[in-house]
């Protein structure tokens, strides 16, 4: 990641030869390549500080074609999904890919994320993305419908972000083990009472639901206050666990 004077973010893989960045133009990959974090590199008369991204930097400057999950939402479902390094996940549908980064980080090296996506347009992007990302070694993208696509068996979690997770809950739930998780996300109220209704009849337990608000404390010299911000409704959280 490259930072210039002003705190503006810039992704670029490390590799010899010419590299094209994103949203800056072509650099010598020499130069980075034969630098180390934290040194500064001059590029056209502008100075920048060359840092390995974290997760969070990644989010905020991946390419995007559909919404993503933000990281106040996203980053609670690996918690209440329980994996750890060595599960192994499917994720439907993929989006821009922001999810699965959080699913990929959360999982790898020794696990594994499938992906689903029925668009072959965001399937693209989200591969750019992870590819960035250096954790495709861990990933597998299919452009297919997770509602009667063959599933990986003995899956540890579900991850459902589609309009009709209720359809897809026969084929996924064949295929997830005895206390496996499984986790949708909805933007509106009638959609998350159709869902949590089909998660209770197809015989999950533990059932129950969420959204996350978020408010920024700002923090200055004469005292401290809320924000006058906020990140309110972004989508519902809705999560059971497979026990029979």
């Amino acid at each position: 990641m490259l930072i210039d004077e002003e705190g503006r973010k810039y992704l670029a893989v490390a590799k010899r030869g010419m590299v094209e960045v994103r949203k800056l133009g072509v650099l010598d990959g020499d130069t980075m390549c034969d630098s180390s974090f934290g040194e500064k590199l001059d590029v056209g008369g502008r100075r920048f500080v060359i840092l390995q991204p974290s997760l969070r930097d990644l989010l905020s400057m991946i390419e995007r074609k559909a919404q993503i999950i933000i990281p106040k939402d996203s980053f609670m479902i690996p918690l209440h999904l329980d994996i750890a390094c060595g599960s192994k996940v499917v994720e439907a549908g993929v989006g821009s890919g922001a999810l699965a980064l959080v699913l990929l980080k959360t999982v790898a090296p020794g696990g594994k994320v499938s992906s689903y996506e029925l668009r072959t347009d965001h399937a693209d992007v989200a591969r750019r993305n992870v590819n960035m990302s250096g954790l495709q070694g861990c990933w597998e993208l299919k452009v297919g419908d997770v509602c009667v696509e063959e599933l990986p068996r003995d899956l540890d979690a579900v991850v459902l972000d589609m309009p009709n997770p209720w359809d897809a809950l026969p084929n996924v739930l064949k295929s997830l083990r005895i206390g496996g998780h499984i986790c949708c996300y909805l933007p509106n109220a009638n959609q998350l009472e159709r869902l949590v209704n089909a998660m209770k009849d197809s015989g999950l337990s533990e059932v129950y639901s969420f959204e996350t608000i978020q408010r920024e404390m700002v923090v200055h010299e004469g005292g401290v206050r809320p924000s006058f911000d906020s990140l309110g409704h972004t989508g519902y959280l809705a999560f059971g666990r497979k026990t029979a």
